[in-house]
Protein backbone atom coordinates (compact mmCIF):
# COMPACT_ATOMS: atom_id res chain seq x y z
CA UNK A 1 0.00 0.00 0.00
CA UNK A 2 1.38 3.62 -1.27
CA UNK A 3 1.16 6.25 1.50
CA UNK A 4 1.98 9.70 1.01
CA UNK A 5 1.82 12.34 4.38
CA UNK A 6 3.40 16.26 3.77
CA UNK A 7 4.46 18.36 6.05
CA UNK A 8 6.11 21.44 6.90
CA UNK A 9 2.87 24.09 5.82
CA UNK A 10 2.11 26.63 8.58
CA UNK A 11 1.52 30.33 8.13
CA UNK A 12 4.04 33.05 6.62
CA UNK A 13 4.34 36.42 6.07
CA UNK A 14 4.58 37.66 2.08
CA UNK A 15 7.44 37.44 0.92
CA UNK A 16 8.59 34.80 3.65
CA UNK A 17 9.30 31.13 2.63
CA UNK A 18 8.16 27.75 3.62
CA UNK A 19 9.36 23.80 2.51
CA UNK A 20 6.66 21.31 2.22
CA UNK A 21 8.01 17.85 2.30
CA UNK A 22 6.04 14.64 1.04
CA UNK A 23 6.80 11.50 2.67
CA UNK A 24 6.45 8.02 0.33
CA UNK A 25 5.69 4.91 1.87
CA UNK A 26 5.45 1.46 0.57
CA UNK A 27 7.14 2.05 -2.98
CA UNK A 28 10.07 3.61 -4.20
CA UNK A 29 9.30 7.69 -5.14
CA UNK A 30 11.79 7.39 -8.19
CA UNK A 31 9.44 5.18 -9.60
CA UNK A 32 7.11 7.80 -9.76
CA UNK A 33 6.66 11.40 -11.00
CA UNK A 34 6.42 13.11 -7.84
CA UNK A 35 3.80 16.95 -8.08
CA UNK A 36 2.63 19.15 -5.73
CA UNK A 37 -1.07 20.26 -5.95
CA UNK A 38 -2.89 23.21 -4.66
CA UNK A 39 -6.29 24.20 -4.21
CA UNK A 40 -7.73 27.44 -2.51
CA UNK A 41 -10.86 27.67 -1.16
CA UNK A 42 -13.49 27.63 -3.75
CA UNK A 43 -10.77 26.84 -6.20
CA UNK A 44 -10.40 24.07 -8.39
CA UNK A 45 -6.78 21.90 -7.57
CA UNK A 46 -4.22 23.35 -9.54
CA UNK A 47 -0.54 21.54 -10.70
CA UNK A 48 2.05 23.74 -9.31
CA UNK A 49 5.44 21.74 -10.22
CA UNK A 50 6.42 17.87 -10.81
CA UNK A 51 9.12 16.15 -11.00
CA UNK A 52 9.45 13.40 -13.27
CA UNK A 53 10.39 9.54 -12.79
CA UNK A 54 14.09 8.99 -13.04
CA UNK A 55 15.24 12.43 -13.70
CA UNK A 56 15.71 15.59 -12.48
CA UNK A 57 13.79 17.23 -14.84
CA UNK A 58 11.31 19.49 -13.51
CA UNK A 59 8.13 21.42 -14.99
CA UNK A 60 6.07 24.54 -13.16
CA UNK A 61 2.71 26.54 -13.83
CA UNK A 62 3.82 29.99 -14.68
CA UNK A 63 2.85 31.39 -11.20
CA UNK A 64 5.42 29.82 -9.55
CA UNK A 65 8.10 29.93 -12.26
CA UNK A 66 11.57 32.01 -10.37
CA UNK A 67 9.93 31.26 -6.69
CA UNK A 68 9.15 27.46 -5.94
CA UNK A 69 11.79 24.51 -6.62
CA UNK A 70 10.81 20.87 -6.36
CA UNK A 71 12.93 18.34 -5.17
CA UNK A 72 13.29 14.91 -4.61
CA UNK A 73 15.93 12.99 -2.00
CA UNK A 74 15.88 9.13 -3.40
CA UNK A 75 17.25 8.11 -0.07
CA UNK A 76 14.83 9.64 1.97
CA UNK A 77 11.77 8.43 -0.11
CA UNK A 78 11.07 11.98 0.28
CA UNK A 79 9.71 14.88 -2.03
CA UNK A 80 9.92 18.72 -1.39
CA UNK A 81 8.45 21.80 -2.59
CA UNK A 82 10.34 25.22 -1.81
CA UNK A 83 8.83 28.34 -1.65
CA UNK A 84 10.05 31.72 -1.50
CA UNK A 85 8.73 34.74 -2.34
CA UNK A 86 5.62 33.70 -1.33
CA UNK A 87 2.59 35.72 -2.21
CA UNK A 88 -0.88 35.88 -0.40
CA UNK A 89 -2.61 33.98 -3.55
CA UNK A 90 -0.31 31.21 -2.36
CA UNK A 91 -2.60 30.48 0.17
CA UNK A 92 -3.98 26.83 -0.30
CA UNK A 93 -3.72 23.34 0.79
CA UNK A 94 -0.86 21.70 -0.99
CA UNK A 95 -0.70 18.28 -2.17
CA UNK A 96 1.47 15.58 -3.19
CA UNK A 97 0.92 13.09 -5.65
CA UNK A 98 2.80 10.14 -7.60
CA UNK A 99 2.21 8.44 -10.62
CA UNK A 100 3.35 5.97 -13.24
CA UNK A 101 1.68 4.45 -15.66
CA UNK A 102 -0.52 1.11 -14.91
CA UNK A 103 -1.04 2.69 -11.46
CA UNK A 104 -3.57 4.82 -9.59
CA UNK A 105 -1.97 8.21 -8.85
CA UNK A 106 -1.78 8.23 -5.15
CA UNK A 107 -2.25 11.49 -3.13
CA UNK A 108 -1.65 13.12 0.59
CA UNK A 109 -3.79 14.36 3.23
CA UNK A 110 -2.55 17.61 1.80
CA UNK A 111 -0.98 20.44 3.94
CA UNK A 112 -2.10 24.11 4.63
CA UNK A 113 -0.05 26.85 3.94
CA UNK A 114 -1.11 30.58 4.62
CA UNK A 115 0.58 33.54 3.23
CA UNK A 116 -1.17 36.64 5.30
CA UNK A 117 0.18 39.52 7.52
Amino acid sequence: QVQLVESGGGLVQPGGSLKVSCVVSGSTIRWYTMSWYRQASGQERELVAQIFSYSTITKYVESVKGRFTISRDDDKNTAYLQMNKLKPEDTAVYYCAASRPGDPTYWGQGTQVTVSS
